[in-house]
């Protein structure tokens, strides 16, 4: 109960901006600082233009913003585009320039970046539910899937993550409940109960898109049957095979950025950890931003009508930027996880 002595003590200060309990969190040395700095603002820069680049494209085209699968790839560019900059711009100001504020304004700060990788993922899971529906119920997936049963799911799943990440702020903070080793002023019965949410987040995608997997291996099978002939629903078969492949590029990326820092929250909470793993989970924990600087080449660049959109754009640009080359002509999506029953149709 030392470190909540000297978290009440700061905190009862005159002014309230005496808040600096925070010696045993700030523990890079000076090279890791200079690492984390560098990374932190080349990923997070680059996280944010791949996703305000998505936003223009999807919401500047009036074709694509009416349908309900871009709408779910609008919520996740908004919520990464979020994340890159609160986290990395808080997280240097923490680790690297060692800022403080009172409490409220660092609960605030940690709360807001807990809400834009709740929505991220939230909005990963929407996407997976949206591709389910669409490779399990075809012919009646616009119907289930309208836009706007589609803003309804985003603002539910916004609000959620917003009252589950705030809730420190609203006064579930630790003292006397035992502090986080890893989180200042931040319970361990609170994370538990975030990493309980984010588990059923994981586990919803996961069971999703590998059921969305194991049907495209079905259809591989299909395939291998079929090869010399043409057969009602090929093109949908060959649609899902090289969906396949994106999902499982999906997945992959997916755990290999989160795993490890979800791992290091779950063995804080058994135990008393060191500065070294401490320093390792500040390096993990920037994987979570390198997930939200990938997840718009997944989803989007991906996609052909977003790279058809973004051919037209650079047409339209094309008068201002000399040098652009000479207009392409569209090409047929090669594999997209947007892509509806409807579409293959049209586009086979």
């Amino acid at each position: 109960m030392e470190g909540c002595w000297g978290l009440e003590v700061t905190n009862g200060s005159k002014s309230g901006l005496e808040f600096n309990p925070m010696k045993d969190y700030m523990i890079l040395s000076d090279a890791q600082k200079i690492a984390v700095a560098v990374l932190c603002t080349l990923l997070g820069l680059l996280s944010a233009l791949e996703n305000v680049a998505v936003l223009y494209l999807i919401l500047s085209s009036q074709r694509l913003r009416r349908k309900p699968s871009y709408l779910f790839i609008s919520s996740l560019a908004a919520a990464d585009f979020l994340a890159s900059v609160i986290f990395a711009c808080n997280f240097i100001i923490f680790h690297v320039f060692h800022g403080v504020d009172s409490k409220a304004v660092f609960l605030l700060k940690i709360g807001s970046v807990t809400v834009t990788f709740t929505a991220s993922v939230g909005s990963l899971l929407l996407t997976a539910v949206d591709r389910y529906l669409c490779l399990c119920y075809p012919p009646a997936y616009k119907a289930l899937v309208t836009r706007g049963r589609a803003l309804v799911a985003l603002c539910v799943m916004w609000v959620l993550s917003a009252l589950i990440s705030y809730l420190p702020l609203m006064g579930w903070t630790c003292c006397p409940s035992p502090c986080s080793e890893l989180f200042p002023l931040i319970p361990n019965d609170y994370l538990l109960g975030w990493l309980l949410f984010i588990t059923i987040l994981f586990v919803g995608i996961i069971y999703t898109y590998g059921y969305v997997l194991w049907k495209a291996y079905q259809h591989v099978a299909s395939l291998a049957e079929h090869q010399d002939r043409q057969v009602p629903g090929i093109a949908r078969m060959r649609l899902d095979v090289r969906l396949a492949k994106t999902l499982g590029l999906v997945l992959a990326v997916l755990l290999l950025c989160w795993f490890p820092a979800l791992a290091l929250m779950g063995h804080s909470l058994v135990t008393t950890l060191s500065d070294q793993v401490k320093e390792a989970f500040a390096f993990c924990s920037m994987l979570c931003l390198v997930n939200s600087m990938v997840n718009p080449i997944i989803y989007a660049l991906r996609s052909g009508e977003i790279r058809s959109a973004a051919q037209h754009c650079l047409v339209g640009w094309k008068k201002y930027l000399p040098g652009l080359g000479t207009e392409g002509k569209e090409e047929v999506p090669k594999s997209s996880v947007t892509e509806t029953e409807a579409d293959v149709k049209t586009t086979a």
